[in-house]
């Protein structure tokens, strides 16, 4: 006989486990009260008397629980029980919507990619749940594939705020034995180093995953966590499109801009980011400090040679699956545990082991093995710089590239400024966007602008001109007045007159319908008339209808059936001979009260005397006696 599900708090069984984690499983359930499907989170028993890790836990429910978006997994409830092994410690656990799909994780896998456009859109997705997640203090600081769902519908869901912590929490700046929680491979330079973290850190995590998205494969890989924690800090990504040569160089421009090491040189925050994955996405051109850092990166890419060959040097035994594994490091000169001493050559050192503060940086104390990576970093750099400036000092090679001022060539035709970019040793990269001011063809932006010190080979992006264009009127109708405008704005389109009308069925306040209609084409700042629902409707006349015609004509103005009395008419049966309000213009759902016809009682006969009349005399004469 199978024995009967766990309950918690007398309300939710506990089924199958759908995962693991660091320190909690998550269990299919089923929430008895509401019947339906949730997912439950319980911390893991063995650390349930870890009072760091109770403390944790139950933050992770605090800061969840205030969540209530769309693209966030909501969070139903939480609670404490107790082990099932008698010692009484109480285990909490959080109850969480049960979200049907898989996470990118899957999709990715095996170096699968998606297309670019889909990618953006997902990103956008993501970058929606952080902008509200970051809006109300949460930053969530473990942005990665396994942590983002995609629903059979295409929804995206972002989940497990486990680490997520109140940025106005006093303990912003993480504690010695916490230096680095996430994943290695999404690490923000300043999680590997300890820094404090904020909103910016998500952002360039995100940055990854778009980067993985495109390409199937992270921004940094390498034997080790830790070794992909220093390619985080010290080492610039390559552009997606070296290995997929189908993204266009709108979406390196964006994940470059958003994998900046300095997190006030990359996105602000998740609408600007945001921002720029749409404008990709509807082909419009993106902000000029993504096409600037895309422009950095290309003329900084000599400068990775010395990054590479110091992250080389640093590189550390394998840790485990530098896709899968967490790193836990100290604050860049914080240690996360105490090391057994050096091994002897040839010995292995245990898989478990993460460096102390002398193996990573600096020490008061250098040891000699911390002196041999210092001056393999210094050699490593010295290297660099040779090749770099040795040969223009012996006079052989290729010499140092002179620096030219890039031309204004602004308003100027594509093939004009094409030819005068070219001409001071550009290189020349294309964008497209429409411009209600600038004629088409022409350039109405370039990046890096006029003036700028470049040297020869560089690339200058310009954004030409496609002229107004034409826009498509959104759909606004049922939104308010407010909303309509947002999405008009969106669009780069104007509110023009708001009209009241009343409209059967839409509530006070909510568009009814646009002029130009939705799905039509306009010019940009076309203004657009939106007619609103003033609540109201004229009572239709349902004289002569039956009840049940009477019935669907009051409701389909928005209207409501009242009382009915039946009255006796000669007109015909259940038609309805009276109404109340007929004409009138009335809130919508008001009741109409309705006189209906019956029939009249069939009239009894009464009855009369009748007179007996003796029968005519026949042709005999014979006269038939009286009736007796």
């Amino acid at each position: 006989m199978n024995a009967p599900p766990r309950l918690l708090g007398g309300r939710y069984e506990v089924g199958e486990v759908l995962g693991r984690g660091g320190m909690a499983e998550v269990h299919l359930g089923r929430d008895t009260r509401l019947g339906r499907q949730v997912a439950i989170k319980m911390l893991r028993s063995d650390l349930a008397r870890d009072p760091s890790f109770l403390a944790r836990f139950k933050r992770e429910a605090q800061s969840a629980a205030s969540l209530n978006h769309p693209a966030v997994v909501a969070v139903y409830d939480s609670g404490e029980e107790p082990t099932d092994d008698g010692a009484g410690v109480p285990v909490p656990y959080i109850v969480m919507e049960y979200v049907e799909g898989r996470t990118l994780r899957e999709l990715l896998s095996r170096g699968r990619t998606v297309p670019w456009t889909e990618a953006l859109r997902i990103t956008s997705g993501v970058l929606a749940a952080l902008g509200y997640s970051h809006r109300a203090g949460i930053v969530h600081r473990d942005i990665k594939p396994a942590n983002v769902m995609l629903t059979p519908d295409g929804d995206v869901k972002v989940m497990d705020f486990g680490i997520a912590r109140a940025m106005a929490d006093a303990s912003a700046t993480m504690t010695q034995t916490q230096a680095v929680i996430g994943t290695a491979q999404y690490l923000s330079p300043e999680q590997a180093r300890g820094e404090t973290v904020d909103a910016r850190s998500d952002l360039y995590s995100t940055g990854c995953l778009l980067y993985e998205l495109v390409t199937g494969r992270p921004p940094f890989v390498a034997d080790s966590p830790v070794a992909v924690a220093y390619q985080h800090v010290g080492e610039a990504p390559q552009p997606p499109s070296v290995h997929h040569a189908d993204v266009p160089h709108a979406v390196d421009a964006i994940v470059v801009h958003a994998l900046v090491k300095d997190k006030n040189g990359r996105y602000q925050s998740a609408e600007d980011f945001k921002a720029d994955t749409d404008a990709a996405l509807a082909g419009r051109a993106i902000s000029p400090a993504a096409l600037g850092s895309i422009t950095a990166l290309a003329g900084g890419a000599a400068g990775g040679i010395a990054g590479a060959a110091a992250t080389e040097a640093m590189s550390t035994q394998a840790v485990g699956r530098a896709d899968e594994a967490t790193a836990a490091l100290g604050p860049f000169g914080a240690g996360t545990q105490r090391l057994s001493p050096v091994p002897a050559p040839g010995a292995t050192r245990p898989v478990d082991s993460l460096p102390s503060r002398r193996d990573i940086v600096r020490d008061e104390r250098p040891t000699r093995a911390g002196v041999w990576v210092l001056l393999a970093l210094l050699a490593a750099a010295l290297l660099a710089l040779g090749v770099l400036v040795l040969p223009g000092l012996l006079g052989s090679g290729t010499a140092a590239k002179p620096n030219v001022r890039v031309a204004d060539v602004t308003n100027q035709t594509e093939t004009a400024a094409g030819a005068t970019l070219r001409g001071q040793g550009l290189v020349v990269a294309r964008l497209e966007d429409v411009s209600p001011d600038v004629e088409a063809g022409k350039v109405m932006l370039q990046s890096p602008t006029a003036g700028t010190s470049l040297p020869t080979g560089r690339t200058v992006t310009l954004t030409i001109s496609t002229g107004p264009g034409t826009v498509t009127i959104p759909d606004v109708t049922g939104q308010t007045r407010t909303d309509a405008q947002r999405l008009l704005e969106d669009e780069r389109l104007k509110l023009g007159k708001v009209l009241t009308v009343d409209s059967p069925g839409t509530d006070a306040g909510r568009v009814v319908s646009s002029d130009p209609a939705a799905g039509a084409s306009a010019a940009p700042g076309t203004s657009v008339t939106v007619s609103v629902s003033s609540g109201k409707v004229k009572v239709p006349n349902v004289l002569g209808q039956t009840l049940a015609e009477a019935s669907k004509t009051l409701t389909d103005a928005g209207l409501e059936v009242g009382a009915t009395t039946s009255v006796e008419s000669t007109q015909p049966v259940d038609t309805v001979i009276a109404q109340s309000g007929s004409g009138a213009t009335v809130p919508t759902g008001t009741k109409i009260k309705l006189s209906i016809a019956k029939a009249a009682p069939t009239p009894t006969p009464t009855p009369t005397d009748t007179a007996t009349v003796p029968p005519a005399p026949t042709d005999t004469g014979t006269v038939p006696p009286p009736p007796a």
